[in-house]
């Protein structure tokens, strides 16, 4: 008898505590248990649109460790070179021949770095003269799909023809 009445003065500041602090004990409860719930959803919708979209089936293809590599540029700073050569390449009237295909190649070369970074097929080495130039316009077309904004392949940008 002695025993249990040690144990109940010795447990008595603790019954205290939780009758001062329930609320907040019930309150950290519920809100762990909301996060949770909250958590547990927003992971079955990611499942429910990756199986909607096939997510699987477009990453199959693409190598990760390509994305890891040391000397690999990062897809920002590339995006960014590309908006401002293209701006150079665009707007550059005035400027010396030499100076222009000089800037048309560094465009190109940042075409390509970002089409090999995002997976996409692309011929601009390969080919020359107008068939070039319809080749960096699909390929400013596919990049600007797939998220990269160009000043060339902005929606409604026209060109005026002279």
């Amino acid at each position: 008898m002695l025993a249990l009445a040690l144990l109940a003065v010795a447990s008595l500041p603790a019954a205290f505590a939780l009758v001062f602090c329930y609320d907040e004990i019930l309150d950290r409860v519920v809100c762990g248990w909301s996060e949770w719930r909250d958590r547990r959803r927003e992971e079955r919708t990611i499942a429910r649109l990756d199986r909607a979209v096939e997510a699987d089936a477009l990453t199959r293809d693409i190598d990760l460790s390509e994305l890891d590599r040391a000397d690999r540029r990062p897809l920002e700073q590339l995006a960014a070179d590309l908006r401002r050569i293209g701006g150079q390449r665009l707007g550059g009237g005035g400027r010396p021949m030499i100076w222009h295909g000089a800037l048309v190649q560094a465009y190109d070369d940042r075409l390509r770095l970002a089409c090999r970074a995002l997976g996409i097929t692309e011929h601009l080495a390969d080919l020359d003269g107008v068939d070039q130039e319809i080749e960096r316009v699909r390929v400013e077309g596919v990049l600007h799909a797939a998220g990269l904004a160009l000043p060339a392949a902005r929606a409604g940008h026209r060109q005026r023809h002279r």
